[in-house]
């Protein structure tokens, strides 16, 4: 078995004890946690530079001071096909410090998988569904033109141990949720069927979970758009339609498992229909353990001053209003209902949003290009990111998301866990 990260590919085998002989001088890291909370599964980063001995043919070793080995991953964050940062997961209690011993090593250990970017593209309505790493949609490559649909599952799926998401690579641009029963990874070949090609098999309950929210016409949950002064404009397009307004769709998995998942979204000269103007648009999404949601990074090129992002949660099987909190530098939207398919299980979902960019919350039209969908609408400049968090959390993940209550303590904790910043001390061993 390997993982595949961009321009590294490692095999990974059990660490003999031949390793340990070839260990070079390391490095000591003292992680502190100043807040009164524990820190689970938190997500820390380590630029290369301040590690010595770090070196491309080398695989890290990381061990707490309890000898207890702990999962790490070495990731690309400029695509230029070296590794730039060491990324591992600290469970740390409060007020506490963790003392983690770093060296390096020839032959890498074998993690458990945590998080994974599926993909999968079907070149031609005559071949089967390959795995890719990237691909890019035209304008008339629309599955209703074409005839076939050519992304498995629609487009990219990624998931960690609590819950699974899909992008609609195909013009639509949504987001949907796969709930998930079980801790381990979906199947790989979920949206494919007996003979290779794709096929919509996932609304189906299986052993590890099912797709579970309805999307239509809305943009999902955490998708996203433009309001052009008092115009709210798609990116993309509806199954309905015969042509794309997005020149070139570029998808791009940068990182697949195990601690942390990659993709990048790239739009190309995105035209809304009768505003006369064009955009560039990108997105950076990472998932990592241990939280029901994922992260995006979002930016706008090209605006002309009177747009304001919007970021959509969709309201398809509910009723109710959605709901709003501030919780630090954080505001939070969401909703809890019944609002999987034909209502049948309790669903909560939500988006944290930056609260300085955050201006208000309106409703979708009841018609047109972008509906069903309660809309955040965010301050928003050229390449000023928006970086949000899309949450889902599904009873039969916990059934503890079957009471409000439960769902909205999860929010306050996970806002809390995103808000604490762990203090990192960098000790390089002499040599």
């Amino acid at each position: 078995m390997y993982y595949k990260s961009i321009g590294l590919l490692i095999s990974l085998f059990v660490l003999h004890s031949g390793c340990t002989k070839n260990q070079e001088t390391g490095t000591q890291i003292i992680l502190k946690n100043p807040s009164d909370i524990s820190l689970k599964d938190k997500p820390v980063s380590i630029d290369k530079s301040a590690l010595r001995g770090a070196a491309a043919q080398k695989f890290p070793l990381l061990l707490l001071a309890s000898n207890d080995t702990i999962p790490v991953q070495l990731i690309d964050t400029n695509g230029d096909k070296e590794w730039d940062e060491l990324f591992f997961l600290a469970d740390i209690g409060p007020r506490q410090s963790n003392h983690y011993d770093l060296s390096w090593v020839d032959e890498a250990l074998a993690y458990t998988e945590r998080t994974y970017v599926r993909f999968g593209v079907r070149a031609s309505e005559k071949e089967q569904v390959k795995p890719a790493l990237q691909d890019t949609f035209y304008p008339d490559m629309l599955p209703g033109v074409m005839g076939y649909q050519p992304y498995q599952t629609d487009g990219p799926s990624w998931e960690n141990d609590k819950v699974g998401f899909r992008h609609y690579l195909d013009g639509r641009n949504s987001k949907d949720v796969f709930g998930k029963k079980t801790e381990s990874m979906s199947p790989r070949n979920v949206g494919i069927n007996e003979q290779g090609v794709t096929e919509d098999l996932y609304h189906v309950m299986e052993d590890w979970g099912r797709d579970i929210l309805s999307v239509g016409t809305s943009v999902g949950l955490g998708g996203y758009s433009l309001k052009v002064g008092e115009e709210l404009v798609r990116l993309g397009v509806t199954q309905r339609d015969s042509l794309n307004n997005v020149e070139e769709t570029t998808f791009k998995v940068l990182e697949s498992g195990p601690l942390l998942s990659i993709m990048e979204y790239n739009y190309k000269n995105w035209q809304p229909e009768g505003t006369g103007r064009t955009y560039q648009v990108t997105e950076k999404a990472k998932i990592w353990p241990g939280m029901y949601g994922y992260q995006s990074s979002l930016t706008f090129g090209q605006l002309e001053g009177d747009e304001k992002a919007v970021i959509g949660l969709v309201n398809i099987h509910t009723e109710d209003e959605v709901e709003e909190m501030r919780l630090g530098e954080w505001l939070v939207l969401f909703t809890h209902d019944k609002q999987t398919y034909d209502k049948e299980w309790y669903l909560g979902l939500a988006l944290i949003l930056p609260a300085d960019q955050y201006l208000h919350t309106e409703m979708a039209p009841d018609t047109g290009q972008l509906t069903d969908s309660f809309l955040a609408v965010m301050e928003t400049s050229n390449k000023m990111p928006i970086s949000y968090y899309s949450i889902a959390c599904w009873e039969l993940a916990d059934q503890g998301f079957r009471d409000r209550n439960y769902f909205i303590q999860y929010l306050k904790d996970l806002t809390d866990q995103l808000s604490t910043k762990p203090q990192i001390e960098i000790i390089n061993k002499p040599k």
